[in-house]
């Protein structure tokens, strides 16, 4: 399998290249320079390993949630290499990225959404049963608990148990989630291409990728500003 996978759903950019089961990535504090940015990182990327589109498998990308501009941007770039090279494209969500990115079993994903709201889902990696060998490739795909949604962050869904972790912009955003029963808090965690490149592999591998019009971004607000006598 060799593919692309890059987001762009926060104020990182970041993009790896996956060549038979060997990961290389960058990634770029952007700002608001994602679509300045993302295109030149994967082709220096497909240069540096001497590959070009059409030698690819297919395409990864994050659908969200996160900042529209970003996702739009994310799905637009898919949409278009797609198209030029004949590839199947698979939207991953940055949630579940930022579970991978983790790396522990019970995951509290958690981005800041804005306007005093955040991305929230709760994450556990499934157990694999004896001689699947169909996984993520760092033992087992994961199961989402609750979530992905958006909402105040005094309503977030905290989990029951013992040994879960946060991590993601959330708890930057809002110190009080650190209150939550929590094992450890790492709010530096962004949503990476190379786990998503982790979570992309076998799913491709399945062939449930899909045609480059179908890559769309996932929205789960549904506004996105307020009115004056809402503020």
């Amino acid at each position: 399998m060799k593919f692309l996978a890059f987001d762009t759903a926060t104020e990182w950019c970041s993009a790896a290249l996956w060549i038979d089961g060997v990961c290389t990535s960058r990634e770029v504090h952007a700002g608001q320079k994602h679509s300045d940015l993302l295109v030149p990182m994967l082709m220096e990327l497909l240069a540096e390993a001497g590959l070009s589109l059409h030698q690819l498998d297919g395409l990864a990308y994050g659908m969200g949630p996160g900042s529209f501009t970003g996702l739009r941007i994310a799905s637009g770039v898919a949409q278009g290499l797609a198209l030029a090279a004949d590839l199947p494209v698979l939207g991953i969500s940055t949630l579940e990225t930022l579970a991978e990115e983790a790396g522990a079993e019970q995951v509290l994903a958690c981005l800041d959404a804005r306007m005093h709201e955040v991305y929230a889902a709760l994450y556990q990696r499934e157990r694999q049963r004896e001689g699947q060998r169909d996984s993520q490739l760092q033992g087992g795909a994961w199961q989402c608990l609750a979530g992905p949604l958006v909402c105040p962050p005094d309503v977030v869904p905290l989990p029951e148990g013992d040994g879960f972790v946060g991590v993601g912009s959330g708890f930057a955003a809002y110190p009080n989630l650190a209150q939550a029963h929590l094992s450890r808090i790492d709010a530096s965690l962004i949503p990476h291409a190379r786990a998503m490149a982790r979570l992309a592999a076998p799913r491709l591998q399945r062939g449930e990728g899909e045609s480059a019009e179908k890559a769309e971004p996932l929205y789960i607000r549904n506004k996105v500003a307020l009115k004056i006598c809402e503020r």
